[in-house]
């Protein structure tokens, strides 16, 4: 009988220890499956959402590719590749790459340069001919081979975020990145805390943050004034990524949901999750 007591404790013990390994196992959801657009829609100014016109979005050898080889010119033709699902609590990442010339025409500033949004407005809300969707951009900048060009820098189209306790009102900031030259590959990840806090990360590393994310500003035009309420905090939305007339391939776009299961008894239960929703837990 005491044996079959000690084998039964032995059992439960090993049972909680896996349990709770599991908890800790980060359990990253692929957004781009290396095959297809499926699960993304694309807005490119002057077009109406779902036209990828001239195949802006494309997926090449496993790579979600951005180019322009369609185009007469740029002709301020910006585009956003949205994710069918918006989300509040999370971290997004990306691993990019800048590639070949910048399209005919596109603007001085978007050499080597494009975006995550998050926080942003919902596509079916943008008019056709708006530039940029109301959200957070986290901009993701390549180097020009003269000199310091962060990346994972902020800019705010139609929004603004508070910085060290004061609303911050410039369209963008710089991180304290370094500086990427060439065709080399980058990670960018973005933990996004709700309407409490951003965080742009490189190798673990904070390279900025800020807080209280919320719409106010400028930076964006032809868009519908219903859906520009200055002063309302950002807790959630949409996650695009950038057509700004420099090809760009992402080989892996991916997000680590942070709201969740945080009852430690559920099957489900993350000891990372940061937003409790209960609802999901699985016992």
């Amino acid at each position: 009988m005491l044996t079959r007591f000690i084998a039964l404790a032995v059992l439960l013990a090993f049972g909680c220890v896996a349990q709770n390994k599991n908890a800790d196992k980060k359990v990253w959801l692929p957004l781009f499956n290396g095959k297809n657009l499926k699960g993304w829609s694309p807005k490119i100014t002057g077009y109406a959402l779902n036209d990828n016109f001239a195949n802006t979005f494309r997926v090449r050898d496993g790579m979600l590719q951005v180019r322009y080889d369609g185009y007469d010119a740029f002709n301020s033709r910006f585009g956003h590749l949205f994710y069918k699902n918006p989300y509040s609590y999370y971290v997004i990442a990306v691993e990019y790459r800048f590639v070949s010339d910048q399209a005919k025409e596109g603007p001085g500033w978007a050499t080597r340069n494009s975006g995550i949004m998050v926080h942003g407005q919902d596509p079916a809300t943008m008019g056709k001919d708006q530039d940029f969707p109301i959200s957070i951009e986290v901009q993701l900048l390549g180097g020009l081979g003269k000199g310091p060009r962060t990346t994972a820098n902020l800019c705010t189209p139609g929004t603004n975020v508070f910085r060290d306790g004061k609303l911050f009102t410039p369209h963008c900031l710089n991180s304290k990145s370094k500086t990427y030259d060439g065709e080399q590959w980058v990670r960018v990840e973005v933990k996004v805390l709700g309407d409490e806090r951003v965080e742009h990360i490189i190798d673990g590393e904070v390279v900025l943050s800020y807080e209280k994310p919320q719409i106010g500003g400028g930076a964006v035009s032809k868009h519908d004034p219903a859906v520009k309420i200055d002063g309302k905090l950002l807790a959630g939305g949409s996650i695009s990524l950038q057509s700004e007339s420099h090809p760009i391939d992402f080989r892996k776009v991916e997000l680590l949901d942070l709201e969740g299961c945080m009852d430690p008894k559920a099957k489900n239960f993350k000891s990372y999750f940061v937003k409790a929703a209960n609802a999901r837990c699985k016992f």
